[in-house]
């Protein structure tokens, strides 16, 4: 743990009322330096109204203060939180004040992961963190909330004992590998128990579309003719004009991109060149970006009118098309026709979590997921080909490594952590 004692605003500015958030062995001490009463034997876990006094000693601001001891606070070290108005200048020369006596700025992340390493969550519910800030839906919300509950932590622990239990077996053979005859571990029994945790993991990994999907909003590539509707379409589903209408063919040259959401999920919407046979150099650009975006989008929404074809492009196995005809009786971007039974169709892409409600969200985690599940493919193939136990039992100890590495539990990098941290906000 570093024995810098840290300060950062906790708020976004702009706000009637600011947060600062002092964390480390001086942090009572450094806030005493500046506020009009004495900390000393002040109870933890209360708020105290006082005044905030420059170097003259001069009131620069009431504030309410509030101290926490260790280890009861967020990061597990001695804390302040000072609430003061939210006046960018009040702010920083609170903050000036505090550096002047004995606190640095505090980096992006720090006080995570002081509470990480303090033990007050683990790699996983840190993660958790920045995604709740970040949360703007009713799925984003709900997913953080769940993660930094420990439900990928909780899942994790018994797919841990799980093995643990498995690789105890094993390494009992090897400590009495001079008696052949004996054999502690029940050979089916433990390729059924190493099938059921496979299936597990990739419950997991499978988890990781919706779980992105969730985070980053789902991509909808808008595809068809020129004039079929798609900037009609656009503007329709976001609710405003977003992308210019016009009878002129090649009106749309760039992608035109808005989200909106539908059941608490984010869609992003591309609105794209109309694609057809051109010598015009500039819509040629924008007809290659169409085909560009329809091949990384996660859905594919083909739009055509009577008469007019849906455009034949290479789809990838794992996006979902969807088919519309335009100006119809059946469905009219311009009218409205068949809005909700098309938004009900693209929530239906995406697919519910996994029974226990556990999403990955994280493409750390779901890379670590498959290294694991890969180990425990070998593992299998081990088991089945009657492999030494020495050999089995490392293979379940990296993949208990690996699994370890989700939560933070063994994690030996520090660049790892900075690497993780550095994205979230100063405050955090």
């Amino acid at each position: 743990m570093n024995k810098d004692t840290i300060c950062a605003p906790a708020t976004a500015s702009g706000g009637a009322i600011a947060v600062i958030r002092v964390s480390g062995p001086c942090a009572v001490s450094c806030a005493d330096a500046l506020f009009s009463r004495s900390l000393d034997k002040t109870p933890p876990r209360q708020a105290v109204y006082g005044h905030i006094l420059d170097e003259q000693g001069d009131v620069l601001d009431d504030v309410v203060l509030t101290v926490f001891r260790a280890p009861h606070s967020y990061t597990g070290e001695d804390s302040v939180e000072i609430s003061c108005h939210g006046s960018s200048y009040i702010v920083g020369e609170i903050l000036r004040l505090l550096t002047l006596h004995g606190c640095r700025m505090a980096e992006p992340g720090e006080f995570t992961q002081r509470a990480f390493l303090a033990g007050k969550m683990d790699l996983s519910q840190a993660e958790a963190v920045a995604d709740l800030i970040s949360s703007t839906t009713a799925a984003q919300h709900h997913a953080a909330f769940a993660q930094l509950r420990g439900s990928i932590t909780n899942t994790l622990s018994t797919l841990q004992e799980q093995l643990l239990h498995l690789t105890t077996l094993l390494e009992l053979e090897l400590d009495f590998s001079d008696h052949e005859e004996l054999e502690f571990a029940d050979r089916s029994a433990l390729i059924s128990l190493s099938r059921r945790i496979s299936e597990h993991i990739q419950n997991l990994i499978d988890s990781y579309a919706t779980g992105n999907a969730i985070r980053n909003g789902i991509p909808v590539a808008i595809i068809g003719a020129p004039n079929v509707g798609k900037s009609t379409l656009l503007n329709q589903l976001v609710g405003e004009e977003r992308a210019i209408v016009s009878p002129i063919q090649g009106t749309t040259r760039d992608i035109v991109e808005d989200t909106a959401q539908i059941d608490g999920l984010v869609f992003r919407f591309l609105d794209t060149a109309g694609l057809r046979h051109t010598t015009d150099q500039i819509e040629s650009i924008g007809i290659r970006r169409s085909l560009k975006a329809a091949e990384q989008a996660s859905i594919i929404l083909m739009l055509n009118e009577p008469g007019i074809p849906f455009p034949e492009i290479a789809v990838r196995t794992d996006q979902h098309i969807i088919r519309r005809t335009n100006k119809t009786d059946d469905f009219s971007a311009l009218n409205g026709i068949g809005l909700n039974e098309l938004r009900r169709e693209l929530r239906s892409t995406i697919s519910p979590p996994v029974a226990d409600g556990v999403v990955i969200t994280s493409a750390r985690q779901h890379d670590l997921l498959r290294q694991a599940h890969h180990s425990l493919a070998a593992v299998h193939t081990s088991l089945t080909s009657g492999l030494s136990s020495d050999l089995v039992a490392e293979d379940l100890r990296h993949i208990l490594h690996l699994l370890g590495q989700l939560t933070g539990a063994t994690i030996t990098s520090q660049d790892t952590l900075n690497n993780i941290f550095s994205h979230f906000c100063i405050g955090k």
